[in-house]
């Protein structure tokens, strides 16, 4: 994904400040698994066998990152409603093929309807009952008024599920989604995601690079399913100042944790999600 270093910086801080227009309700707590053995820090709150990716990524050998004991890999396919990322099919047709489960995200803009934004996804991805869709709904810190809003963003799940019959994933952050001024122009959603929203339907992708994350209160009830926990990392930038666990295979990636088991994980990429 887009790196979110920079982006995770502007979010620093904000935990303690009351959430716009929602209130002072306290969130749930931010897992929902974990595995036997105890143990602190993120591996410790789920199953660590997920990582994202995108064109910036090279990729030696897919075989390798599933012997790696990954076993599902997140790419990037689309962005706004007109690119495509280059290296999107040729890597589904090597991943699936080295045993990987696959899935397909989207980063929402502002340029194009919410509408437009779904169909050219569903385009591109073609995505099978076994390929997890996932909407990144987060600040574009490059360029803010090219943002996505949230109306925009509950168009695009709403045709993505007309379409398939299932609801995507959302990917975002608790600052952003609970409306709070964020990035290095201090932009924010005109209003916070809530409760009522469809996105809150769909099973969140927790984007938290802290060793707690934040649910956003739209997901409070629930918690998250993914937790991306860390950006970028190399064999040289290990997550926490723990010894590092990059992927061979790949020369860099996202890790993200998984709310349940190895069975349960497969269920979940299969006919486990979240329908209507």
């Amino acid at each position: 994904m887009i790196s979110r270093r920079g982006l995770f910086a502007g979010f620093a801080g904000l935990s303690g400040l009351s959430l716009a227009g929602c209130g002072s309700r306290a969130p749930a707590p931010s897992f929902a698994y974990a595995p036997p053995g105890g143990g602190s820090g993120p591996a410790a709150k789920g199953l660590d066998a997920v990582i994202d990716i995108s064109h910036n990524v090279r990729v030696s050998d897919f075989n390798l990152v599933r012997k790696s004991d990954i076993l599902a890999v997140i790419h990037k396919a689309t962005e706004g409603g007109d690119w495509i990322d280059p290296s999107y099919a040729d890597r589904r047709v090597q991943a699936e093929s080295a045993g990987l489960l696959w899935g397909a995200y989207h980063f929402g803009t502002r340029q194009y309807s919410g509408t437009r934004q779904a169909q050219a996804f569903l385009a591109v991805t073609r995505p099978s009952p076994r390929t997890l869709i996932a909407l990144d709904f987060d600040l574009n810190d490059y360029n803010p008024n090219n943002t996505m809003t949230l109306p925009q963003a509950e168009e695009f799940v709403h045709v993505v599920q007309q379409a398939t019959g299932r609801l995507p994933m959302v990917y975002t952050h608790a600052g952003w989604a609970n409306g709070l001024i964020s990035g290095r122009r201090g932009v924010r959603l005109r209003e916070p995601v809530g409760p009522n929203s469809i996105l809150a339907r769909c099973d969140l992708w927790l984007a938290d690079h802290r060793e707690e994350p934040e649910v956003p209160y739209a997901w409070a009830d629930r918690g998250w399913k993914l937790w991306q926990y860390l950006a970028d990392e190399t064999a040289s930038n290990a997550a926490y100042g723990s010894v590092s666990r990059a992927i061979p295979g790949v020369t860099h990636c996202d890790r993200n944790l998984f709310a349940g088991d190895n069975a349960a994980l497969h269920r979940f990429w299969g006919v486990g999600r979240a329908r209507a």
